[in-house]
């Protein structure tokens, strides 16, 4: 026979092995050190496995649960996806929907986004994960995502919406000290502020600014939020988003006709949810914050601009 598990040992496992100790597991779940390796034993007894080992640090993961972590990942987004549908009724627009956005979409633009969505359907709520990776949609870890690259599964649903044009930008006392750079060559006698250790994110670089060495990099981290505070401190010339930079009087666009490609960007979800009443509120409220937003730049600065 196959043994019976508990599903709080389970979820005991899954917050032991991603906080990396007994305590902090017990902080995320809300219970005390003691029950948390109290479901642990009852686990390991019920499977017949070592899943940690004790050292100096904390708690080990043995090569056991880490192969089981994927499983008890999937039943984890299966149980909050299942408490999020039960806290949403099926005829209105009510209940919990769990977005994922960049972390500087979500800082930047997403707030004033949901203003008028929380004005009209005030028994929403709304759970926002920021990350520069993608969630899982197809085991429902989130219910919609704004992604920068096209999704490429069949079960999802995705709406392509205008691009979010970027530029270069720096605080105007920086460009008063330093003097504004007429080209992209002159960007190797400037500080550069840029991304640390992302794939992606130093090959988009140097993509368009192919002069410009690493070493200029004087600040380097992959958050985008970080490199955007970084340049309104003046320490440095960064990528920000055109609406972000041109609307902050403490920033000037450097280089202005330089052309970079701008971030082609889909609002998706999972097939199964497209017509859940909050989930196809909050999607078809994205889609068109997302218009409007474009829309306010080009008439700001003239298509021909961007």
């Amino acid at each position: 026979m196959s043994p019976r598990v508990s599903w709080e040992d389970q979820r005991a496992f899954v917050a032991v092995l991603e906080e990396g100790s007994l305590s902090a597991a017990a902080r995320r779940l809300g219970v005390s050190q003691p029950t948390v390796r109290a479901r642990l034993n009852a686990l390991e007894q019920a499977l017949g496995v070592v899943l940690f080992t004790r050292s100096m640090r904390g708690v080990v993961p043995t090569d056991q649960a880490r192969a089981l972590i994927g499983p008890a990942r999937m039943m984890a987004n299966a149980s909050e996806t299942f408490i999020r549908a039960a806290a949403g009724p099926s005829d209105r627009v009510a209940g919990i929907v769990r977005l994922s956005v960049s972390d500087v979409v979500g800082v930047e633009l997403l707030p004033a986004m949901l203003v008028e969505l929380r004005h009209r359907h005030p028994d929403l709520i709304i759970e926002t994960v920021l990350s520069n990776a993608s969630a899982n949609l197809l085991e429902q870890e989130v219910d919609i995502a704004v992604r920068m690259h096209r999704p490429a599964q069949e079960a999802l649903v995705a709406k392509e919406v205008p691009p979010i044009p970027i530029g270069l930008f720096a605080h105007v006392e920086y460009l008063a000290a330093r003097g504004m750079p007429l080209s992209v060559a002159e960007l190797e006698r400037h500080d550069i502020i840029g991304s640390d250790r992302s794939v992606a994110d130093l090959a988009f670089a140097s993509a368009f600014l192919p002069g410009v060495s690493r070493k200029r990099y004087v600040i380097r981290t992959d958050s985008h939020p970080a490199q955007l505070a970084a340049a309104r401190a003046g320490l440095g010339i960064a990528i920000i988003q055109l609406a972000i930079g041109l609307g902050d009087d403490r920033l000037q666009r450097v280089l202005p006709d330089l052309e970079i490609s701008p971030l082609r960007t889909w609002i998706v979800t999972h097939e199964s949810l497209r017509t859940t009443p909050r989930i196809r509120t909050v999607f078809d409220h994205l889609v068109s914050a997302f218009d409007a937003y474009r829309a306010r730049l080009t008439r700001a600065l003239g298509a021909t601009r961007l």
